[in-house]
């Protein structure tokens, strides 16, 4: 009797400590960066500069923003889960084409960022942050101009709520997930939900958008399935006059090389009416 017992007692042991790992190693699962060295140097071009975000912490966050002579606005753009600016900035000719600015920050512990994450509150701080940064320096240049937010994979989440937040002209979400829980449900359904400290709740941020809303999804996305755009769309209320972008034959990680995707950015931005 003993012996029987031990095997199911072994099992729960090892299921328990699992969930003890999940619970305490939850951002190294979550977020993939990839640091770079304080003196690395972007090539991007003459109109791409570093930005520096001060946080009440002492952590610095980088960002990197294109400035353009005469652009029709700006695009505040919070990127994946993995990598860092070198990888994530490298289309920057697409929005010198439809001229507009581009903003993009790397999180903590990204690229030249300090610190490291530690929670969503701090994350979703660090973007609010960010914004103000933009709109409080730069304003004034983007005074009667495009506002456009986009989230694209990790991003979404934070950028959905800053929008329904900041009221943006425009929301782009690219290979949303619905939740973060519900990604992880999809594909870790041992885990209980409630282990989960980084819900990150697209979902209810675009049940309360007063904005426009472009979904734009792969329909072979490997990693976040499309069906997570679609039930996106149906939370969003008629004011946000959602749409989705269903880009054939794409996947999470190459979007950028179809033309539906670019041609259906480059319609989106030009139809945002400046607030």
């Amino acid at each position: 009797m003993p012996l029987l017992w031990s095997v199911p007692l072994t099992l729960a042991a090892a299921y328990a400590a699992l969930l003890l790992l999940l619970w305490f190693a939850q951002e190294k699962l979550i977020f993939l960066p990839q640091k770079l060295a304080a003196d690395h140097r972007f090539d991007f071009g003459a109109d791409v500069h570093e930005a520096w975000v001060p946080r009440e912490d002492g952590v610095r966050l980088h960002a990197l923003h294109l400035k353009l002579p005469n652009a029709d606005g700006v695009a505040f753009y919070l990127h994946g889960n993995a990598g860092n600016l070198e990888g994530w900035f490298s289309n920057a000719d697409f929005w010198r084409r439809n001229n507009l600015d581009l903003f993009m920050l790397d999180y903590r512990g990204y690229g030249k960022s300090g610190g490291r994450i530690r929670s969503e509150a701090q994350l979703m701080d660090d973007v609010r942050a960010a914004w103000q940064h933009l709109v409080g320096t730069h304003g004034a240049a983007y005074a009667g101009k495009r506002r456009v937010v986009v989230g694209r994979s990790l991003g979404s989440a934070l950028a959905a709520r800053l929008a329904v937040e900041e009221r943006p002209d425009l929301l782009v979400l690219i290979s949303p997930y619905e939740s973060l829980q519900a990604l992880a449900a999809q594909h870790y359904p041992f885990v209980p939900g409630a282990l989960l400290r980084y819900p990150l709740r697209t979902d209810e941020a675009v049940a309360q958008l007063a904005v426009p809303l472009l979904l734009v999804h792969g329909d072979n996305d490997e990693v976040i399935g499309i069906e997570h755009s679609q039930r996106l769309l149906a939370r969003a209320p008629p004011a946000a006059g959602a749409r989705l972008l269903r880009v054939r034959g794409a996947g999470h990680n190459d979007l950028q090389v179809f033309p539906e995707y670019l041609e259906g950015l480059r319609a989106a931005f030009t139809a945002a009416a400046p607030r």
